[in-house]
């Protein structure tokens, strides 16, 4: 990345709080030490994590790495910790429905991971910060308390923009939108050949969708006042142009889209840009391994874009998405779980990464990007864009308020007829002042 990221806060904290103590097996009898990793099995696939362990435990041979990896490692791993059995290191980043992580953070229940930043990383002569990229460490999202301590830290890094086939453009001619208008237009010309002008794999994608609306619509500060709750936001006339431009976009959507939008049928709105039925769909580089094995027209290509500039050469803001590796502080191995966290930054590592499409902050990796990666990455060299990092700021807990729901999850009615936008901004704005009551 070329330019320091924009720095916002971390999502909203949904869940109560998750009891017990420090406890788990600790490979006494065979003399080594055991360090259980927990690991969401997201776009990228397991086998990424089988090989780095592999390579770990050939260098570490005292100690016997045991991973459980799941796409719900959320319900596998939260019975065990309310029961005091907790993993030692966990891959898995804030955003997520469950909110895990985020309630880990409200409670104050993970290791501060600052002495990581500045050990070296097993093998290799520089510390992990000095691997890093700039401005990837030091926000909300690594450093939750807003102080200079850092508990989780960042593993991969990607753009979210609007995902298309490139080859179809090519083959129709048709330039990708710099413009809202130019994309109204686009998808009038689309409907006439039965292309749906937009589709999303289930409404929480939209959140890389709103975040980067929010920022090109108000520009930074704006975007910052509806993370916090700033009274009144949502009644701006810059919240109004968001959703306008929001629902006009939704009205272009693939008639599929909402029966899809499920966990059990998401990619068959995915399938949808490779079959040419829908021009763009919001989601990130971890698209092309998930959809590796899915069958496509002759010609595809994956492109990314970030949205339509709100006028003509105006600030574009692209969502990056972060996803992150902690360790609790219950867990029974924390040296172990420490040092292992650093070698997840080697070379060595993030080669066995790279090769899966999951790209880690590191400098210098982006310039051995080949492929759709390198196509993806390339994003961050327009002068024009600029990489916005961050979500909803941390509150306590309000019964029956989640305004990501809100805010993402109403574009299913708002597709269907069920609520009308003017419902929609009043939602908002009633649970963004509740949120900001509760602390915002």
């Amino acid at each position: 990345m070329r330019r320091s990221l924009v720095l916002a806060g971390a999502a909203v904290t949904v869940l109560g709080l998750l009891t017990g103590c420090s406890a788990g097996e600790d490979g006494a009898d065979s003399g080594k030490t055991t360090l259980n990793v927990a690991a969401l099995e997201g776009g990228y696939g397991r086998d990424m994590y089988t090989q780095v362990i592999q390579a770990y435990e050939t260098a570490h041979p005292d100690v016997d790495v045991q991973l459980q990896i799941s796409k719900s490692i959320e319900d596998e791993i939260t019975p065990n910790m309310k029961a005091g059995r907790y993993p030692d290191v966990v891959v898995l980043g804030q955003g997520r429905k469950a909110a895990l992580t985020e309630t880990l953070v409200k409670d104050k229940a993970l290791e501060d991971l600052t002495p990581v930043l500045q050990a070296n990383v097993p093998g290799e002569s520089q510390t992990v910060s000095a691997k890093l990229i700039d401005g990837i460490i030091g926000n909300l999202n690594t450093n939750p308390y807003g102080d200079d301590k850092t508990y989780l830290m960042p593993m991969y890094y990607a753009p979210t923009g609007l995902v298309y086939n490139k080859g179809l453009f090519e083959e129709k001619g048709w330039e990708v939108p710099a413009t809202w208008d130019e994309m109204w237009a686009l998808g009038e010309e689309a409907k006439k050949e039965g292309i749906a002008l937009f589709t999303y794999p289930t409404a929480g994608y939209l959140d890389s969708f709103f975040f980067a609306l929010l920022a090109d619509v108000g520009g930074e500060q704006f975007y910052t006042d509806v993370m916090t709750y700033k009274q009144g936001v949502w009644q701006t006339p810059q919240a109004k142009q968001v959703l306008d431009i929001a629902t006009k976009l939704l009205s272009y959507a693939a008639p599929t889209t909402v029966g899809y939008a499920n966990e059990q049928d998401f990619t068959k709105n995915q399938q949808s840009i490779l079959d040419n039925k829908a021009l763009f769909m919001p989601n990130g580089t971890w698209i092309v391994g998930e959809m590796a094995d899915a069958p496509r027209e002759d010609g595809f290509a994956w492109g990314l874009t970030p949205l339509p500039a709100v006028s003509e050469g105006g600030k574009r803001y692209i969502t990056t998405s972060v996803e992150s590796v902690w360790v609790p502080s219950a867990a029974k191995n924390k040296d172990a779980a420490k040092d292992f966290v650093a070698y997840l930054y080697s070379d060595a590592a993030a080669k066995i990464f790279a090769q899966s499409n999951a790209i880690q902050p590191i400098k210098g990796i982006v310039d051995s990007l080949s492929g759709e990666n390198a196509e993806f990455y390339k994003v961050y060299e327009d002068p024009s864009v600029t990489a916005l990092v961050g979500g909803f700021a941390s509150t306590a807990p309000v019964p029956g308020v989640d305004i990501k729901a809100t805010l993402f999850d109403t574009a299913n009615s708002i597709i269907s007829g069920d609520k009308t936008q003017a419902q929609w901004q009043t939602a908002l704005d009633d649970a963004s002042e509740k949120l900001r009551q509760a602390g915002g």
